[in-house]
């Protein structure tokens, strides 16, 4: 069979293909560290990401327009990204859908010319692109396809020579990237790409997909009990739509979101956030009169999906009044563990993601709810930056500043100088830059196979301590590993030693190594925290 072009519908079951191929190797992926240790997390992001992308999709009625399936996908995967490898993921989606949106069709050309679009929009979506990652593969099997183009008889040849490229790719990454080549693996989220587009041409061919590769999740109950015929409204309503923007109507090119959000404001419309994307529209806002803002918006266009709930059920929004705010910025931060997110929500974070990879859609929901218009976020992994960096793009009305936080170290660190009398926003982002840029940060975990790393003998078993991200001993068990960690830190310029405990820490090895480190280091102030974190047995920051 030969295909010359592609619709909607066809779009549709490539990217469930891909999905479906990229879920059977989620494990492998997340294996595919090059730390060997247990927090890889690749493959359930990239998963994740996809899922998100095939959720934005309407089903009924499925579009057959190659362009609507595109914006929608790409949609959907841009809030469900998590992670560097789905972020770029997410970003390869949104540069191929520039070239295929508004189309019904796509050729061979139009395609060959939506992937080299995916390229840009992908490198432009880092600040400092790392070759020999999945950016590489993309890159260089994309060119090598779209090149090729005029010499391919249909689009499956396209397809098969972006694949064949993109394998040779892959098994060069280790050379691209020292790291990988020592640890003997190559690039996982490149790795995952090559899976996603294999499963699209397999697909493409009229391969069956394993469509129980797929877990749907139960929807959330409607609890309609909460509001009885004696209910009186309280809180309103929560909704949100899409709208797309018609020439018939108004000038599109020269429409400004702000009257968007000045109607809905002066609607008394509440908790308002408002994007464009193209010639859509995305609203978020809160409202007793849900009438008023549909008559209002149609105005400027025609509804493409319209959600309305009332926030006394329960079932999207928290319908708790919100305290006022108390200072006039807020904070968002990430915890790894329970004890974290306590921790942090104690120190001040106005709201504390509790997620090992929030997802952009975490961050920006997050940033949503927070109060004031000044936001400072704490990834607390370099893994989220890229998510957090997209949330603040989607909120142009906030001013959110993303403070680069490498752990939940490093942003415990930043939140203690952050207090409520600070009214100068640009010096406390400084402060706060400086306080978690001078904690020495650590972690201990067990290693899950023999590896060679940064000049360290590692067996499978041995308790690892990275210092910065770099491994720096490998130990018989975890406690060790924090006194192993210890002796290569200048602790003499050192004040203060925090320890945060993970989930599998007993209280006994708790307090055997807090009496060990207050003997062995009696000039440090030392606190220790029960984190709650899953896969690190300790955290470790000296200040």
């Amino acid at each position: 069979m030969s295909i010359s072009v592609i619709d909607g519908a066809v779009l549709t079951q490539m990217l469930l293909g891909g999905t479906a191929v990229l879920i059977s190797y989620e494990k492998e992926l997340n294996a595919l560290n090059v730390f060997p240790v247990s927090d890889g997390d690749t493959g359930s992001n990239m998963r994740k990401t996809m899922e998100g992308g095939l959720a934005g999709i309407r089903r009924e009625p499925m579009p057959r327009s190659i362009g609507a399936v595109s914006e929608q996908f790409a949609a959907g995967a841009l809030l469900s990204a998590r992670g560097n490898s789905g972020v770029i993921l997410s970003q390869i989606f949104a540069g191929i859908n520039e070239r295929l949106s508004g189309l019904e069709t796509a050729d061979l050309t139009q395609l060959a010319a939506a992937y080299r679009r995916g390229i840009e929009t992908a490198y432009a979506a880092v600040q400092n692109p790392t070759e020999g990652t999945i950016l590489t593969v993309f890159r260089e099997s994309a060119e090598y396809a779209a090149d090729l183009s005029s010499e391919c008889s249909c689009i499956e040849d396209f397809f098969h020579r972006h694949i064949e490229k993109a394998k040779i790719s892959l098994a060069s990454t280790p050379e691209l990237l020292p790291v990988l080549k020592e640890a003997n693996v190559v690039d996982s989220g490149a790795a995952g790409y090559l899976y996603i587009a294999e499963g699209m041409y397999e697909a493409l061919c009229g391969k069956p997909i394993n469509m129980s590769s797929f877990t749907s999740e139960p929807e959330e109950p409607i609890h309609i009990e909460r509001f009885t015929r004696d209910s009186v409204l309280e809180f309103g309503y929560c909704m949100e739509f899409l709208l797309r923007l018609t020439t018939s109507k108004v000038d599109v090119d020269a429409f400004d979101i702000r009257t968007v959000q000045d109607g809905l404001a002066e609607l008394g419309g509440e908790s308002v956030v408002a994007s464009r994307q193209d010639d859509v529209v995305k609203v978020h806002v809160h409202t007793f009169t849900p009438g008023k803002i549909l008559e209002r918006m149609q105005r400027y266009g025609e509804f493409l999906t319209i959600k309305i709930e009332n926030m006394m059920l329960g079932h999207t929004e928290d319908t708790e009044q919100k305290a006022k705010p108390t200072k006039p910025y807020s904070v968002v931060a990430a915890a790894s563990g329970e004890g974290i997110a306590a921790l942090f929500s104690d120190l001040g974070a106005d709201q504390v993601i509790f997620s090992d990879s929030p997802s952009t859609e975490d961050f920006f929901d997050a940033c949503r709810r927070c109060e004031a218009e000044d936001v400072f976020v704490l990834p607390n992994h370099k893994n989220s930056f890229l998510a957090a960096g997209q949330a603040a793009k989607l909120l142009p009305q906030k001013k959110i500043r993303v403070i680069q936080t490498k752990s939940d170290a490093e942003g415990f660190s930043a939140l203690s100088v952050m207090t409520p009398g600070i009214t100068d926003m640009d010096a406390l982002l400084l402060s706060a830059e400086r306080s978690s840029e001078s904690v020495i940060a650590g972690d201990v975990t067990a290693a899950i196979r023999d590896a060679q790393i940064d000049g360290v003998a590692i067996h499978c078993g041995d308790y690892l301590a990275r210092k910065q991200g770099k491994l720096v001993a490998a130990a018989p068990s975890p406690e060790e590993a924090v006194l192993q960690f210890l002796k290569n830190v200048d602790t003499k310029s050192c004040e203060l030693l925090t320890l945060f405990c993970g989930k599998t820490v007993t209280p006994d090895r708790r307090v055997e190594l807090t009496d060990k480190l207050k003997a062995l280091y009696p000039d440090l102030e030392l606190t220790v925290y029960e984190g709650g974190q899953n896969v690190f047995d300790y955290y470790i920051a000296l200040e």
